[in-house]
């Protein structure tokens, strides 16, 4: 079960995005929902904006399981390059994921990466204090 909890869920958020937009452009380019705000301004919301809002909540999940000790963490880092790597490779490879909405999710996966590696050097760090 904790090798489950290692998966990093920033590359569901990839897949997904690489799945749907293979089905075609309308689907992450199009009008998703839009609402009128107060001020009686239209806000109106596309597709993949909402791959960055799942993006953005699946990292705030990688923060929270990059703190937690052991030797689970090795792997979740591991796992998190490789979702770094992939995403960077279908960033600058695969043509339908060229935009600057999958560029965006890449740079979430780079960031996971560094915060994950910082946030266990300063977990360690403090484990390891002496006075």
């Amino acid at each position: 079960m904790k090798y489950i909890i290692s998966f990093p869920a920033l590359a569901i958020v990839i897949a997904a995005y690489l799945l749907m937009a293979a089905g075609g452009d309308m689907v992450i380019d199009g009008d998703a929902y839009s609402m009128t705000l107060a001020s009686g301004v239209e806000m109106t919301l596309r597709g993949g904006d909402f791959f960055v809002i799942a993006g953005l909540a699946a990292l705030l999940v990688e923060m929270i399981k990059a703190a937690r000790p052991g030797r689970v963490a090795v792997l979740d880092h591991s796992l998190s390059v490789v979702t770094f790597v992939v995403a960077l490779v279908s960033f600058l490879l695969v043509d339908y994921a060229g935009t600057a909405t999958f560029f965006i999710l890449t740079l979430m996966t780079l960031m996971d990466v560094i915060a994950g590696f910082a946030i266990s050097l300063f977990a360690a760090r403090r484990d390891l204090a002496i006075d």
